[in-house]
């Protein structure tokens, strides 16, 4: 299961589920403590009521004017010392009458002043009490007061041991609606997640289209977008072909204007004007030439998804430059494993080092060095190194531009460096250039392509 990050729909949905199971179960918590409660209270009077009626029930006045209980009481709580049951008898005149259980203190018997039967909160013997009370007559007509009392810490007690199970209880059922939701939310997600696989693999050239069978509201989004990549392949197939058609189609009336302005060039009545259309026309040519070298390249396609071999990719171009500059020596470094795949076009990445190599090789003195390094989630470096005189530091913010040359004497049209940025544009690769000890080093960046597996 993927953990939800900020912004995403799986957090968006974790937390509206989040919501609502905290909502339910405090309203569940609430009316159940409020239920439980309620009854419990109702209870517990009921019972008090009912003893306080059997308490007047067993109550006697006996010859010698003593107050006597007939039997103890059913319930044998009011026996045991400070039990929190308590009763007690009272009458003008007489000794009054008390439960075993209340040892010490006493109730008050104002509560019974009434035939009918009153409760309220008052003191009792250990505490707070729930009270009851009420008053008949005696034989001799005096008022008999029937009190009985139970803690309310009992019910307290109750009511808190009922509270702390519901809440280990619902706590455990919210953390397993919680899990259950998350698990439902990332099945759910799941097709999503295969979608983001597929697009990272067609992007980095692992595929030709989105791949994989999707649910019926997520099928037609990917085979609508299906439709269109191979839509957006052919056009761009087709504007390719277009370039390259019409570059070639001007070479020839080029050729011809090119021509006629060297005759102008050459007298002198025209000379002035054939310069221009010379330089002109040369210009011509560099952009015609740099758009046919990139069609060549393929720069802006998709890549085939054969994926990059380092170092084994530069080995067949080392073998090419020592012929191409048989003076100068080419040597290769690599830093860390060898044959270390990378998601590029090969095509291109070649093309980069071919024109990296050259350019080296035409500026170097007597060596050129081919560095590889690898490091982790796929990153790798590559610099080349030549033992040249390097550019002037000003104007290595120029050596990219199309039709760049720093020293006419040496062979080139100024396209190379141009075509290799924009081809490491299109991969994803940091391209730069500096000034090293011994000349100039170009370096290759790529910081890796990293896809999640789902």
């Amino acid at each position: 299961m993927r953990l939800p990050v900020p912004g995403s729909l799986r957090l968006r949905f974790l937390l509206a589920v989040s919501l609502w199971v905290m909502l339910g179960i405090a309203a569940i918590w609430f009316s159940a403590i409020g239920i439980f409660s309620k009854h419990v209270e109702l209870s517990y009077h009921e019972e008090l009521e009912v003893h306080v009626r059997e308490l007047g029930g067993l109550t006697e006045i006996a010859s010698d004017g003593a107050i006597i209980l007939t039997r103890p009481l059913s319930d044998p709580r009011y026996a045991e010392p400070l039990s929190g049951f308590y009763w007690q008898v009272t009458a003008n005149g007489r000794e009054p009458l008390r439960s075993q259980s209340m040892t010490r203190g006493r109730l008050d018997e104002s509560i019974a002043h009434s035939p009918e039967i009153l409760h309220r909160l008052d003191s009792g013997p250990t505490g707070p009490a729930i009270t009851y009370g009420y008053t008949r007559k005696g034989p001799a007509g005096e008022d008999i007061h029937f009190v009985i009392a139970t803690d309310q810490s009992e019910l307290d007690r109750l009511i808190g041991s009922f509270t702390r199970d519901l809440t280990a209880w619902l706590a455990a059922l919210a953390a397993l609606l919680l899990a259950t939701g998350f698990a439902i939310i990332s099945f759910g997600l799941k097709p999503l997640d295969r979608l983001s696989l597929a697009f990272a693999r067609l992007r980095h050239g692992e595929a030709d289209e989105l791949e994989g069978h999707y649910p019926t509201e997520i099928a037609p989004l990917a085979a609508d977008l299906n439709a269109y990549i191979h839509q957006n392949e052919a056009m761009v197939a087709r504007a390719r072909v277009q370039a390259g058609n019409l570059a070639h189609s001007l070479r020839t009336p080029l050729a011809i204007i090119t021509d006629e302005a060297e005759r102008l060039a050459t007298r002198d009545d025209c000379r002035g004007a054939g310069l221009v259309l010379l330089n002109q026309a040369g210009a011509m040519e560099q952009q015609i030439e740099y758009q046919l070298a990139r069609a060549r390249s393929g720069a802006g396609r998709k890549p085939s998804g054969r994926g990059v071999a380092l170092p084994a990719v530069a080995l067949p171009i080392l073998r090419a430059m020592e012929r191409l500059h048989p003076e100068k020596t080419f040597t290769l470094k690599t830093a860390a494993g060898e044959d270390m795949p990378l998601p590029l076009d090969p095509v291109d990445y070649a093309e980069v080092l071919s024109i990296l190599l050259d350019n080296a090789g035409k500026w170097a003195r007597r060596e050129v060095t081919l560095t590889f390094a690898c490091g982790p989630d796929g990153a790798s470096t590559v610099t080349i190194a030549d033992d040249g005189p390097g550019i002037p530091e000003g104007l290595i913010d120029r050596a990219f531009e199309v039709g760049a040359r720093f020293d006419p004497d040496v062979a080139g049209s100024g396209l190379g460096l141009a075509i290799a940025w924009d081809l490491c544009e299109a991969m994803g690769i940091e391209l730069t250039l500096h000034n090293g000890a011994k000349g100039l080093v170009a370096t290759l960046h790529y910081a890796g392509a990293n896809i999640e597996q789902v």
